[in-house]
């Protein structure tokens, strides 16, 4: 394999770890704040780096251009979408989970 291809597969590899992580995140967690942090910094590193996986595997040309584009709007909309449901959250009066709540 070339140092390419094995980029290609360690960038995928780590994309699929991130997912997964976010996704575990988002069962696990207590609340809609943790939850949306958990999505918003683990998913949106977990695509970037799967859809740099796919521009390295197109090589050169359009397609890679707008995977590029995918990246740059990823990391914008990821995490204000998060904060705006966490916004949202908190005009709804949702508070926010604690160690009281354990109890």
């Amino acid at each position: 394999m070339t140092p390419v291809e094995w980029a290609i597969v360690v960038l995928a590899l780590l994309g699929a770890f991130f997912g997964a992580v976010a996704a575990i995140g988002i069962i696990r967690m207590p609340d809609i704040y943790t939850r949306a942090h958990a999505a918003s910094k683990s998913d949106t590193l977990g695509a970037v780096l799967t859809i740099a996986a796919v521009a390295l595997a197109l090589e050169s040309g359009l397609s890679t251009v707008k995977a590029a584009f995918l990246v740059i709007f990823m990391f914008i909309t990821n995490p204000t979408a998060a904060h705006a449901i966490a916004r949202a959250a908190e005009d709804q009066g949702i508070e926010p989970w604690t160690t009281e709540d354990e109890q």
